[in-house]
């Protein structure tokens, strides 16, 4: 048995897989083991010396778009022993060719010779995230990047923690001690909370849960298997979302543009390069749409899993709590944040153990070779951090909580450049990786200050992949009040 499978026999013991319909675990396991017929993508160009890509189709109609959903990262260990690091599947009506491993990964995100388009994205969530920067390629991506870089400066992101430290303070203090919520949802709310206050200078109430309801739908609208506005469906749901974040932030651009707040919003408003460039009005709202979105989901994912692991490990939650207690009792400032050095330990290996985007589209412009296999032009492509995470080429014990593997004498994550990679790579790294890091420190740290949280000793927490990995259960946990 090779590495990949230990890894992924281990886990499947560890976790049942995701379903709303219980089924026996020989089921399972035949489900899992299914072998469809082999083909490949396409024929290379005679005397290239290239390999074909092999894979297969999957189930009739569907492909594989439910194994993912179903078993999750066992799945994709599974497919990567199988094929290696380069195959094919269908799924969702397509043919997608699957990067694993940190060399193939790398390969695509750093992208030299510019074959790979995030054009992969459009087929996924262009309609509901359209022209945000995520989307953007080449020229274009570098050049909103530039405007939108003075949004994330360091007196900005002050400026933002600042704002964030009070609106986080209260509404954790709201939580009721000696009570089971389903944290996730909790933390979803917080977070959209922090997130309308900070980015948009709105307070919570009415408007802020209609907002959060149309992120929700535009999402997960994103790996619909009917993708069209069938009245019920999720496609329908995430269209109408999208109308609903447009017509927001439309209506309030003219006040945002009139005075430079200290909101995010304000910031696009008026950002502007040493060239004098700047963002159109049809920018402001298409970029405040899709960070609003990657913001408050991407936290939310990161807390939730960082707060699992603190409630099964409650010798690390010890840990981080006495490393927040001797801040003092006011909120942080960013350089206080810094100082709290072992919780950025744990958040590190929770983002390596549930990255909070687990599959990174891409589409192909012209044909090119990756690892001696030939890829065609116009395919659609997914580079996905899971293989990554979990190989034990790079990861002592991959499926154990060990957050010291980030400390400087270990640097596990240094084995390989694209090791670790919760926040993409390449040109298009995430814009906010430091200030999701600051939002999640702040959060957990006004947790550790108020709360104990724990979870039974027997609890396994299942990642539901529908759309980005949430925990079907909603995470419930019993806080107690320090």
């Amino acid at each position: 048995m090779s590495k990949v499978s230990e890894v992924a026999t281990a886990l499947r013991e560890r976790v049942p897989p995701l379903t709303s319909i219980p089924l026996p675990r020989a089921v399972d396991r035949r489900l899992l083991g299914q072998r469809w017929p082999t083909r490949e993508l396409a024929t290379p160009p005679a005397g290239s010396g290239l390999k074909a890509i092999p894979g297969d189709d999957g189930a009739p109609l569907i492909g594989h778009s439910l194994d993912f959903m179903r078993f999750g990262v066992e799945w994709a260990l599974r497919r990567y022993e199988l094929y290696g690091p380069v195959s094919w599947m269908g799924a969702f009506g397509r043919r997608i060719v699957s990067l694993s491993g940190p060399d193939a990964t790398q390969l695509a995100l750093v992208n030299k010779d510019k074959a790979f388009s995030q054009q992969g994205w459009e087929f996924f969530i262009e309609r509901f995230f359209q022209r945000g920067l995520m989307l953007l390629d080449f020229g274009e991506h570098h050049a909103h990047r530039r405007i939108m870089q003075s949004a994330f400066t360091r007196d900005r992101l002050a400026g933002y923690v600042a704002q964030m430290g009070p609106a986080l303070r209260e509404g954790i203090g709201a939580w009721a001690p000696d009570s089971r919520p389903r944290l996730y949802w909790s933390l979803k709310r917080l977070t959209l909370d922090v997130a309308s206050r900070v980015f948009m200078d709105m307070p919570s109430g009415d408007d802020s849960a209609r907002l959060n309801r149309a992120f929700v739908d535009s999402v997960r609208a994103g790996t619909a298997i009917v993708r069209y506005p069938v009245p019920g469906g999720r496609w329908a749901a995430g269209l109408n979302g999208r109308k609903v974040l447009e017509r927001y932030f439309r209506e309030n651009l003219p006040a945002k543009r009139r005075d430079d707040g200290a909101d995010l919003f304000s910031a696009l408003c008026h950002a502007t390069t040493e060239d004098g460039e700047r963002f159109s009005d049809a920018d402001v709202v298409n970029h405040m749409i899709f960070l609003m979105m990657a913001a408050h989901d991407t936290t939310t994912i990161t807390s939730t899993a960082a707060v699992y692991y603190l409630a099964k490990h409650p010798e690390w939650q010890e840990r981080v709590r006495e490393e927040s207690l001797r801040l003092g009792d006011d909120p942080p400032d960013v350089t206080a944040l810094g100082e709290l050095s072992t919780l950025e330990l744990v958040i590190k290996e929770a983002l390596r153990l549930v990255a909070p985007v687990p599959s990174l589209a891409r589409k192909t412009l012209h044909d090119t070779e990756v690892l001696g296999f030939h890829l065609p032009a116009d395919t659609l492509v997914g580079v996905s951090p899971t293989i990554n995470h979990f190989d034990p080429a790079c990861w002592t014990d991959p499926l154990r909580f060990d957050p010291e593997r980030f400390s400087e004498a270990r640097r596990e994550d240094r084995n390989h450049r694209y090791a670790w990679m919760p926040f993409g790579g390449g040109a298009h790294k995430c814009i906010g990786l430091h200030f999701g890091m600051y939002e999640v420190k702040a959060l957990l740290h006004e947790m550790l200050r108020r709360f104990r949280w724990s979870v039974p000793a027997n609890y396994e927490a299942r990642w539901d992949y529908v759309s980005l990995p949430v925990p079907a259960d909603g995470l419930p946990v019993l806080l107690t009040r320090r």
